[in-house]
């Protein structure tokens, strides 16, 4: 079998291509994308961040307690007020920066165009709680939603999804899950440009190898092809569905190309689609590339629910 990377191509993201061109040349201009590279920078970074976060939301706050464990979510419920189902979302900013609470307006527009009710995790951030605090979080999340998902919402199907570093740890959550028994009542997950080698040992992995996330969040350990740090390492049978999303520009394409093709070799089922000239963290940029991406995640989850 003989498959070119144009054959992963979402044919119908072609026509949208020039002005996503035209979005980057311009974003490149004005600095291009740079993550933090020290604790001072981070600060500064979350400082602006924090600055930013405006406009009203309909997110209910909320103590999700599992095993012994709690962290904090946010429940946003479609306007329809019945749940068909329900989307744990990871947010994504590097493990060190962002919220679940910046992830509020996408959130209301999936729970609306589904029927779902979707709970966001406040996970841990690092340097402050480095690895294993995230995971913990998302998995005392989930193990929440199996217990009282019926109870609370009304139905016992669950969906996840995740962005850059929320991807890796929607993946960490699942082999946790499936480690337990528990991963065959998640219908489907959405992985969108996820870092799935941390350790730097593979092609992909290496490309990022040096950012500072990665000594932020898992610097104080000796082997980071730990599965639970960077799942691309892992045993990875009988996962959920899967649709993986990246773009062709994108620094982490050959991870997620990588990922895709473990998934598959170990009998999962995977739908990947790429997005040419997109750059990573582009289904949160204002461009129809985006917005036709984001149409094809609505109707890939709709499909994994009905």
């Amino acid at each position: 079998m003989n498959i070119r990377l144009a054959d992963l191509i979402d044919e119908g993201a072609l026509v949208h291509v020039e002005e996503s061109r035209r979005f980057y040349a311009a974003k490149q201009a004005a600095g291009g994308q740079r993550g933090p590279t020290s604790y001072e920078e981070l600060q500064e970074a979350r400082r602006k961040l924090d600055g930013s976060q405006t406009g009203a939301s309909r997110a209910v706050e909320h103590i999700a307690a599992a095993g012994g464990r709690q962290v904090p979510v946010r429940i946003t419920s479609p306007t329809s007020g019945r749940s068909s189902a329900v989307h744990l979302d990871i947010h994504g900013g590097g493990f060190y920066m962002d919220s679940a609470a910046r992830n509020d307006s996408p959130n209301e527009c999936l729970a609306d165009a589904l029927g779902v009710t979707v709970v966001s995790v406040e996970y841990r951030l690092a340097p402050e709680h480095p690895w294993p605090a995230a995971p913990d979080d998302c998995e005392t999340a989930a193990l929440w939603l199996l217990d009282e998902g019926r109870r609370v919402f009304g139905t016992e199907r669950i969906l996840a999804g995740g962005a850059s570093a929320g991807a890796t740890l929607v993946m960490t959550t699942l082999l946790r899950l499936r480690d337990r028994g528990l991963v065959n009542r998640i219908a489907g997950a959405v992985l969108q440009f996820g870092a799935f080698d941390l350790s730097g040992m593979s092609p992909g992995g290496r490309r990022y190898a040096d950012e500072w996330f990665i000594q932020a969040y898992a610097g104080h350990l000796s082997d980071r092809t730990d599965p639970d740090v960077s799942p691309l390492y892992g045993d990875l049978r009988g996962l959920p569905p899967a649709l993986i999303l990246a773009g062709t520009l994108d620094i982490l394409l050959e991870d997620n190309l990588a990922m895709a093709a473990r998934l598959l070799a170990a009998g999962n089922e995977v739908d990947i689609r790429l997005y040419p000239e997109a750059m990573h963290g582009f289904t949160s940029h204002s461009t129809s590339m985006a917005a036709h991406a984001l149409d094809g995640i609505e109707a890939w989850l709709a499909s994994r629910i009905r």
